[in-house]
């Protein structure tokens, strides 16, 4: 179980070493594109054809009939909010930078961690807040103001 956990958390900050890299990338792609939006339309079509070649690859199979009967509807609300992800940092990167960028998401990200783990919202377990987690939050908010406004 502990080799797996450490494989999580390599995992975990490789694909958090990949966020600004995406950002600067599809900021390039934005300038020989001419548009953010076909940026973020040309990142996720490569992104799909990428993760359909994985499955077929993998033999993933899919959905039996009826699998998604009786889901809630905002299950569907993912890839807009990828989509609207992937546009701001197009938009975002090259306008406020890696770390600012970067900084203000994680801002973002927690703050709204914290509240879906303390309701145990979109499917979370229930955690609820405490001082500690608090305290972490005030503390990326404070780095975020000393990296933005440094």
């Amino acid at each position: 179980m502990v080799k797996y956990f450490l494989i999580y958390l390599v995992m975990a900050f490789i694909a958090g070493a990949t966020v600004p890299l995406q950002a600067g990338i599809n900021s390039r792609l934005s300038f020989f594109s001419g548009s953010p939006v076909m940026a973020s339309i040309i990142s996720f079509l490569t992104g799909s054809v990428t993760l359909i070649v994985f499955a077929l690859i993998s033999r993933t199979p899919l959905p039996a009939a009826g699998a998604f009967a009786g889901a809630p509807w905002w299950i569907w609300t993912g890839g807009i909010f990828g989509a609207f992800y992937v546009a701001s940092c197009v938009i975002l990167a090259n306008k406020v930078g890696a770390v600012s960028m970067l900084a203000l998401i994680m801002a973002g990200q927690m703050i709204t961690s914290l509240i879906l783990d303390h309701y145990g919202l979109a499917g979370y377990k229930v955690q609820p807040v405490n001082l500690y987690k608090i305290a972490g939050i005030l503390l990326i908010i404070s780095g975020v103001f000393l990296i933005r406004f440094s």
